[in-house]
């Protein structure tokens, strides 16, 4: 298939506990199969702080023990195909950073944690091919993925963010 980028351009991402509901435009994103069976695969996930002053920020790429319902995506959210001449799948995966039915993020399945300053700093995690984070389905807790602050983030950490991930 092909791969896309769901990029936020820039958000000031809300702290949250773990199966607690993700308010709609306050964290960075979700990823979602988008039928059973769907595979989707995560090559790299990428935080670009903006922030005026010193923000720690902890942000947890994490499975979901609640998936969210009708995703879109929010101001400066956006899901793109890499290539230009990339394929229409009959299920493609869903994701946005609003939902009117609110995801939560799961206590037990935290897959990565980036913790970095966002006064400037960044960070990427780049993944092997034999060790892609995956969803499948569109159930939890295998089906969706969210990218959202943890508890004791700054409550002024700008950022921007993206996710290049890849349906099969």
């Amino acid at each position: 298939m092909a791969k896309r980028i769901f990029a936020v351009t820039t958000l000031t991402p809300t702290a949250t506990g773990d199966t607690t509901n993700l308010a709609s435009g306050t964290y960075l994103g979700v990823i979602q199969g988008g039928a059973a069976g769907v595979l989707v695969t995560i090559k790299e996930v990428f935080l670009g702080g903006q922030a005026t002053a010193s923000a720690p920020a902890i942000i947890l790429l994490s499975r979901d023990s609640t998936v969210g319902v009708t995703l879109s995506n929010g101001t400066g959210a956006t899901d793109a195909g890499m290539a230009g001449n990339i394929s229409t799948l009959s299920a493609p995966a869903l994701v946005g950073n609003i939902a009117v039915t609110p995801p939560q993020r799961s206590a037990t399945l935290h897959l990565t944690n980036h913790s970095f300053n966002a006064f400037g700093g960044t960070v990427r995690s780049l993944f092997p091919e034999e060790e892609l984070p995956s969803i499948i389905g569109n159930t939890q807790p295998q089906g969706e993925v969210s990218l959202s602050a943890f508890t004791g983030s700054s409550a002024s950490a700008l950022m921007g963010s993206h996710i290049v991930y890849e349906p099969f």
